[in-house]
């Protein structure tokens, strides 16, 4: 069975995911993942290597995002934190890599109403669709979107 590579990619903040404001995000953890797409995805999940990074810095993100193109990741689930709603440059790298891309978010990024800024993404225009709202399964659903569009 061919397995393809998934990246798992977070921004800023998102290091302490299942401990940061759990009120927000949730409790569940980037550790949690494995065993949330196991249970979700059945032996589809064997298909997938996933690959984590987490990275504070946008030329951090900037450098991860070049080199899954150039290591042949075959797509990534991005969680860019306030670069979703502020980085050209990352915008502008999601636009050239050619890696499909689907963006995440933990919380519902339109819910956010006590903060416009929230609810608009930058780079939303280069990802093959967004998920948002649903805490860690997020993750779960965007590698599963993933998947999808790879075996197309």
């Amino acid at each position: 069975m061919e397995k393809h590579k998934i990246l798992i990619l977070n921004g800023p903040n998102l290091g302490h995911i299942g401990k940061r404001q759990p009120e927000i995000y949730g409790t569940e953890s980037m550790e949690d993942l494995g065993d949330i797409l196991a249970k979700s995805m059945g032996d589809r999940a064997e298909s997938i290597e996933l690959e984590y990074f987490q990275a504070n810095s946008e030329g951090a993100l900037i450098d991860r995002l070049e080199k899954a193109r150039e290591d042949g990741v075959a797509g990534i689930a991005f969680n860019a934190g306030a670069y979703t709603h502020t980085s050209l440059a990352i915008a502008d790298c999601l636009a050239w890599i050619e890696v499909p891309c689907v963006e995440v978010h933990l919380s519902n990024i339109w819910a956010r109403t006590d903060q416009p800024l929230r609810q608009q993404s930058l780079m939303g225009a280069s990802c093959i669709g967004v998920i948002a709202g649903f805490g860690i399964m997020s993750y779960a659903m965007a590698v599963q979107a993933l998947l999808d569009h790879i075996s197309r």
